[in-house]
């Protein structure tokens, strides 16, 4: 352990580095708090993505069914939302039925916020979508 003075002449002065220590820590800690909040903003931003996208395919699939309408895909992708990441993310769905080639394809978009600060941010900046082919039942 190194004294906290340094003795010159028989008298003890203080050392030119002491309690630096002190402004060292707070530096340094508020610079690793802000790496971790970026951090953490980059795993929620993940998670409300994958989320969102997995429930416009949920919602997809629900409305590619036989006996299903785009009103039943738009209205399970909206519950899959709301109850995951809050109703905010699940105004604006919108469920339409293409065909390409010989194929139709269901496909929900979702217009969403872009979470920015937690889950606070612009509204209707993403644009997610999920398709699924649409069953057939009739044919051979």
């Amino acid at each position: 352990m190194e004294p906290e003075c340094e003795i010159r002449d028989g008298e003890c002065e203080a050392r030119a580095d002491s309690g630096s220590a002190i402004a060292e820590f707070a530096l340094i800690g508020s610079l690793l708090a802000l790496v971790l909040a970026g951090t953490l903003q980059i795993g929620l931003v993940i998670h409300v993505r994958n989320t969102v996208i997995d429930s416009a395919i949920a919602g997809a699939r629900q409305a590619s069914l036989a006996d299903q309408s785009t009103a039943d895909g738009q209205r399970l992708a909206s519950e899959l939302i709301t109850v995951s990441v809050g109703e905010r993310y699940a105004q604006s769905i919108t469920v339409t039925e293409a065909r390409h080639g010989q194929v139709e394809v269901v496909e929900v978009r979702v217009r969403t916020p872009l979470p920015v600060l937690g889950l606070w941010g612009p509204a209707e900046v993403w644009e997610l979508s999920g398709r699924s082919i649409v069953e057939d039942v009739d044919r051979d």
